[in-house]
């Protein structure tokens, strides 16, 4: 994997709050990530694969798994290979895993990889009160990044546990850059001279607004209000060509596109201060105004992907770590990119925003000049204005294909599980598996996120359902002839293996990225990819047909990204005490997905689980 300038790296924990201590930020003091037994992850994935496989097919890849895990076969050849990558190295498997799962991925960023945050909306309609609340914005992420660089920053705490904090610098100044094979992630906050600037778009126009003054004070509310003004002033029409547009292509032909690009001085240069900017803001036009019950929807598809070549798309660089959106409209939130950015980090983030956000502008702007904001231009030849052309018609069909469905479920929220002794994250998992059954008449490989953070520079790890007696469960509830006693026993059962499950993935013992990384060891190592992932059962079992994530956080947002495979679903939650916001995407190309369905027959489901754990009858 190929980083400029990074230091080491972390991940991200979707599914247990964490908690803060207010102490001096230190990196050393979690344990190395273990790697797990072979036996032990071979076991679980043959127990994964029960539910999933007829029990011909699962005889056949028994016998596939035993040869790979037999003493002095390849299985434990490969294991001790991990083993020694685990003594030689900080982590064993982050590399691999970044690497793999975003830096070669092909597919656009928009959509498919960068998840979005979309906040509640904010009490204006005008563009006078946009710029106020973007320079609140502002000075919110630089105050935030004040007090991490002077080591303020409280340790994250779950269960007791210090978390891992390494991700927290590379969040500023960095930005991934597109490859002909695979990307590589460019950090420049460790450059001898750090950057002291941010990006603004808008109208398709990008600009380098300083945001220090010259004796390294960070500029107040007021003075970065002023720079925006000027900015406004500046790009009162839509630029013809949205250079942004280009990063939301194929990752092959953006990468060649970006080559082309870089031939020409003055678009380097514009480029890199795009890239070395400590982030993003986008400053959009509104969003159309359609029915309420869809405007949460048109909201969070604005952050996703900027809703197309006629609205806010050409605002975006979507190779870019950090960028904030704030409409015109009081729609406002924040998109990020995976291969550096997580989840903890990006909500703490967040989170302080909303606390400054409440305060009064502490300080009296200085009384001095400022210099005009610098607009970034580009030299556009024939070669770049076709490329962007064909970037515009593949956004547009990308986005005119993502089924997207915004809601927020009142009948109960996480206190009803907790009543009733449940993990309101396990409770919210068996449902979406009910759920998916009631609409295809089958249960599918489902994957949630798991924090790693506890390890010395981890990520995640998936927790994988259905679980035995989750399908069980499922099988019965529809079932007139089954007790409700009976209903309610095995909802238990299923609700409490998925917690077993989720406790495993939690101390360092999931299957998934141990599996991904012995496969990964083996063509290492230079052999053939061995049988038992190219068995047809491991490609069901990773074909993730329900992507999964939780916002821990205690605002409503609702947190969105595009399904994994082309006939899934990527469903989102955030549950607050009494609510649940939900997003639920599919893709239109196919013909058996459909997210309002899903989003539909996921409500009736909670009700009829609110029923059983608590009849009304």
């Amino acid at each position: 994997m190929i980083f400029r300038n990074l230091q080491p790296r972390t991940c991200r924990a979707w599914l247990s709050r964490v908690s803060l201590r207010q102490e001096p930020c230190f990196f050393s003091s979690v344990p190395p990530q273990p790697v797990p037994p072979l036996t032990q992850t071979l076991q679980g994935y043959l127990r994964a694969l029960e539910p999933l496989l007829p029990p011909e097919e699962l005889s056949h890849t028994r016998r596939i798994v035993q040869e790979f895990g037999r003493p002095g076969g390849l299985g434990p050849r490969l294991q001790e290979g991990l083993e020694k990558r685990a003594r030689h190295t900080k982590n064993w498997i982050t590399d691999l895993w970044v690497q793999w799962a975003y830096l070669e991925s092909r597919l656009p960023l928009a959509v498919h990889s960068n998840p979005a945050i979309s906040l509640p909306r904010r009490d204006f309609n005008d563009w006078r009160s946009q710029l106020v609340f973007a320079s609140k914005l502002i000075a919110a992420v630089l105050d935030f990044k004040a007090k991490m660089d002077n080591g303020q920053l409280p340790v994250e705490y779950m269960r007791g546990k210090p978390l891992c904090m390494e991700l927290y610098p590379l969040l500023f100044s960095s930005c991934r850059i597109p490859g002909p094979k695979h990307d590589y992630v460019a950090h420049y906050g460790n450059a001898r001279r750090s950057p002291t600037h941010i990006t603004v778009v808008r109208n398709y126009q990008f600009f380098q607004l300083e945001v220090y003054n010259s004796d390294g004070s960070r500029m107040t509310e007021s003075q970065i209000h002023g720079q925006l003004l000027r900015i406004r002033s500046q790009s009162w029409k839509t630029d013809k060509e949205p250079m942004g547009i280009l990063t939301s292509e194929h990752r092959h032909t953006w990468g060649e596109a970006y080559n082309r690009l870089l031939r020409d001085k003055l678009n380097q240069e514009s480029v890199r201060m795009i890239e070395t900017g400590l982030f993003s803001l986008c400053l959009d036009s509104p969003v159309i105004r359609i029915a309420d019950e869809k405007y949460a929807s048109r909201k969070a598809a604005q952050v996703l992907h900027g809703g197309g070549t006629f609205s806010n798309s050409g605002n975006r660089w979507f190779d870019k770590t950090l960028q904030f959106v704030v409409g015109e409209d009081g729609s406002w939130g924040l998109l990020y990119e995976q291969a550096t950015a997580e989840g903890p980090p990006i909500t703490n983030l967040l989170h302080h925003i909303l606390e400054y956000c409440e305060k009064p502008d502490p300080t009296r702007a200085p009384l001095v000049p400022l210099p005009m904001p610098k607009k970034l231009y580009f030299h556009i030849d024939r070669d770049i204005k076709r490329d962007i052309e064909l970037a515009k018609q593949n956004l547009d069909i990308l986005i005119n294909d993502l089924d997207i469905n915004v809601f927020n479920f009142k009948r109960f929220g996480k206190e009803l599980p907790k009543k009733h002794n449940l993990s309101p994250n396990s409770f919210l998992q068996v449902a979406l598996q009910l759920a998916y059954y009631r609409v295809h008449g089958e249960v599918c490989p489902a994957c949630d996120i798991a924090s790693q953070r506890m390890f010395r520079g981890g990520r995640t790890e998936y927790i994988r359902s259905p679980t035995n007696q989750a399908l069980k469960f499922i099988m019965a509830f529809d079932d007139p002839s089954v007790s409700r006693e009976a209903k309610l026993q095995l909802f238990r059962e299923a609700v409490e293996a998925y917690s077993e499950l989720t406790e495993q993935a939690l101390k360092g013992h999931g299957i998934d990225r141990h599996l991904l990384a012995l496969k990964l060891q083996a063509i290492e190592e230079g052999l053939s990819i061995p049988k038992i992932f190219m068995d047809t059962a491991y490609g069901l079992a990773t074909h993730w047909k329900l992507r999964t994530g939780q916002v821990p956080a205690n605002t409503d947002s609702v947190l969105c990204f595009g399904p994994l495979v082309p006939d899934g679903y990527a469903v989102c939650y955030n549950p607050q005490a009494d609510h649940v916001h939900f997003s639920v995407m599919a893709f239109n190309c196919c013909e058996d997905t459909n997210a309002e369905t899903l989003a539909r027959t996921l409500k009736h489901t909670l009700c009829d689980l609110q029923e059983l754990l608590q009849p009304t009858v």
